[in-house]
């Protein structure tokens, strides 16, 4: 069952550097300073385990970060295949599930970034709106999950709108979208 606006061709995506030294920044922000208080300052237990504590969040967050910068997307018509440190293929004949999810850093929400969550079975991809191309790849899964009859969250609905993103007449009111 292949979506109305197949592609024909393999698509490759990645997650460019620009996009990703915000991240690798705050990871630094964190990391140097603590450093720095460890290397010149004795510092008791009680200190050393918050500090320590603060590192960890802040490496954990940098290792994250180079992992996504190290994953690449291709897509065809028939698979979405993630490559990295871990490999994972979705294909799309056996999509279940599809969330489209928006983040806002600010109250007004006019500035911020969506993630899609993606599984079929055990194989899960998730991505954010960083990555090059990310509105092909929403596109795409948009129309194999309406093909396939998949039930789409309000939220996810909405963040497809936002997208311009417009699925087939009468799918949200089908019964396939709540």
């Amino acid at each position: 069952m292949m979506p109305a606006d197949s592609m024909g061709a393999e698509t490759r995506h990645a997650y460019p550097a620009s996009a990703m030294l915000g991240d690798y920044l705050r990871a630094a922000a964190g990391l140097v300073p603590v450093g720095v208080v460890f290397a010149t300052v004795p510092v008791g237990a009680v200190a050393a385990g918050i500090l320590g504590g603060f590192a960890a969040i802040f490496g954990v967050f940098g290792v994250r970060t180079a992992l996504r910068h190290g994953t690449s997307l291709e897509m065809t018509d028939s698979e979405l295949r993630a490559r990295g440190l871990w490999h994972t293929t979705i294909r799309w004949d056996e999509l279940d599930r599809m969330r489209l999810a928006y983040y806002s850093t600010r109250r007004d929400r006019r500035s911020g970034w969506m993630q899609l969550d993606l599984s079929a079975g055990a194989a899960r991809v998730r991505l954010d709106s960083r990555i090059e191309g990310f509105d092909q790849v929403v596109r795409h899964a948009a129309h194999v999950a309406a093909a396939r009859g998949l039930g789409l969250t309000e939220a996810t609905m909405s963040n497809l709108e936002a997208l311009g993103i417009a699925l087939p007449e009468g799918y949200a009111e089908s019964g396939a979208a709540r």
